[in-house]
């Protein structure tokens, strides 16, 4: 099992402890780390138990760099610690109420493009062992690109085509209908990208950390809670800051200083985005949990134990 897997199952039990951990690995700073540096860390790795300060530091560039399935170096760009810088500038683009459709298109293409590809990077590999993407892999990806993309535009052109004018209905279109919408096509993009992994089936440990076979039952498990606590991210993330500006609408300042609300919007949304990522990455653990009884039929006459173990992705 990778050194990744068995921290976080000494280290991810509870969800404020893997609050800490991912608060600490969500450095940006982490980024600048060479692929030479990520090896000389993987090396020094020693107990999971005992880690002393030198040690913290490498387990934080392998947990924040290294995929848990592979052992490989993530790309750059999909690393979480580059979560953040990269889908702040995107969602808030995305969320501003463009008087065009294809200002709306491009960002929500650009933002979903990213999501998905970090969804894809980080998903559970352990049954591919080594596989390129097949051409259905590829393809459901670009679709999955396709259509979140104009759903995430459906609002503005709603407003658009049918020249809606009233104030009222164009607020609904414009910040409240993105709140359900940014969660659903968040939840749906981790259930499409991921989908190969519940027709294929995911490795599933016992207690000492050795492969007892492949199970779909905990690859479902594992992209529906990944989904769910994507759908939180984002639907949090639209929530939060509409919420707080019609608020401050109704204050006599912002209502003599009206040029304002835009600015607070943008800074909000960005603010609740940096919140709910180590909040989001936290909800489930990164080595959950399944019953016995809940994996598939082949695999319930192998093991004995109660309760196995699988590696979620994120």
């Amino acid at each position: 099992m990778d050194p990744n897997l068995l921290y976080w199952k000494s280290h991810g039990e509870s969800v404020f402890s893997r609050l800490k951990i991912w608060v600490n690995l969500l450095d940006p700073l982490s980024l600048l780390t060479s692929n030479a540096e990520i090896q000389e860390s993987r090396s020094q790795l020693g107990d999971v138990e005992i880690i002393n300060k030198k040690d913290a530091h490498a387990w934080n560039i392998s947990l924040s760099c290294v995929h848990a399935d592979s052992g490989s170096a993530l790309p750059l760009v999909f690393r979480p610690p580059a979560f953040l810088p990269f889908t702040a500038p995107l969602v808030v683009a995305s969320f501003l109420p463009h008087r065009n459709i294809k200002p709306t298109l491009f960002w929500q293409f650009l933002l979903q493009s990213y999501t998905a590809g970090f969804n894809y990077a980080n998903r559970n590999r352990s049954s591919e062992q080594g596989h390129t993407p097949s051409l259905k892999q590829l393809l459901l990806i670009a679709g999955t690109v396709s259509y979140t993309t104009c759903a995430g535009a459906l609002p503005q052109m709603i407003v658009n085509r049918l020249g809606l004018r009233s104030i009222l209905i164009q607020n609904f279109f414009r910040f409240t209908a993105p709140i359900p919408l940014s969660a659903a096509l968040a939840y749906f993009n981790v259930l499409t990208v991921r989908a190969e992994e519940c027709e294929n089936g995911i490795q599933v440990f016992d207690s000492n950390g050795n492969s007892v076979g492949i199970s779909k039952a905990a690859a479902e498990k594992a992209v529906m809670e990944t989904a769910l606590s994507r759908a939180v991210l984002f639907g949090t993330t639209a929530a939060i800051p509409n919420l707080l500006v019609s608020v401050l609408r109704r204050t006599r300042f912002f209502q003599k200083n009206s040029l304002l609300v835009a600015p607070v919007r943008h800074i909000s949304v960005a603010l609740v985005l940096g919140l709910m990522i180590p909040i989001s990455f936290s909800l489930y653990p990164q080595f959950g949990t399944i019953r016995r009884e809940n994996v598939d039929k082949d695999l319930q006459a192998k093991v004995a134990e109660e309760q196995l173990f699988y590696h979620r992705g994120l």
